[in-house]
């Protein structure tokens, strides 16, 4: 019992790195949230990918846009390209893993819209072959990624890297997303109400 106890504490002492990163970025989460808010309240859409428990991540973000996050609010559109099963199958098999999501991004994206791609390696093939299908698409790439620089940092048009271990910065890329959208609903409210108040005056 003392080992597993032991175990728990150094898996949440090793949390710290990553909350360290997460605050030093904490501007550019913010303002991830507020472009957000600007794009989808405009009719654009947010696209999102990874590979594992990183595919679980961006499901989260875009379940907390279709549906709410702190209150409600209107739905905005938000797809993850992963839970596409079908898609994802039929891509991989014609065309091979690597351009599961690069295609998709070619047929769903719209210039304008965002690619948030989330990994804790940042070295995903399927991932950079979708920053490249983005930007020839006009597409904005965002990565949500684990310790930096690494690839897909380097590609992608904005990117926080998380340096901590590869756990600890999966679980640090549920805090991220969690504080964009608590931006997101913030600016929606705000943006929401000046509406309010012109067509009153």
């Amino acid at each position: 019992m003392v080992d597993s106890e032991q175990l728990v504490l150094s898996h949440l002492q090793a949390l710290t790195p990553a909350m360290e990163s997460l605050a030093l970025n904490a501007g550019t989460l913010a303002g991830w949230g507020l472009e957000l808010a600007t794009r989808l309240m405009a009719g654009q859409r947010l696209l999102a990918a990874g590979n594992g428990g990183s595919a679980a991540e961006a499901q989260h973000l875009t379940a907390e846009l279709v549906g709410r996050f702190d209150g409600e609010r209107e739905p905005f559109s938000a797809i993850s390209l992963h839970a596409e099963s079908s898609a994802v199958t039929a891509i991989a098999n014609d065309y091979g893993f690597e351009r599961v999501f690069a295609r998709q991004v070619s047929a769903h994206g719209r210039e304008g819209d965002i690619l948030m791609l989330f990994s804790t390696s940042g070295r995903s093939p399927n991932l950079l072959h979708a920053v490249d299908a983005a930007r020839a698409a006009g597409i904005t790439t965002w990565a949500l990624t684990g310790a930096g620089p690494n690839p897909l940092t380097e590609c992608a048009d904005s990117s926080v890297a998380i340096d901590a271990v590869s756990a600890s910065a999966q679980e640090g890329h549920l805090i991220a997303l969690h504080a964009i959208c608590r931006a997101f609903d913030a600016a929606v409210r705000r943006r929401r109400q000046e509406q309010r108040c012109s067509q009153e005056q």
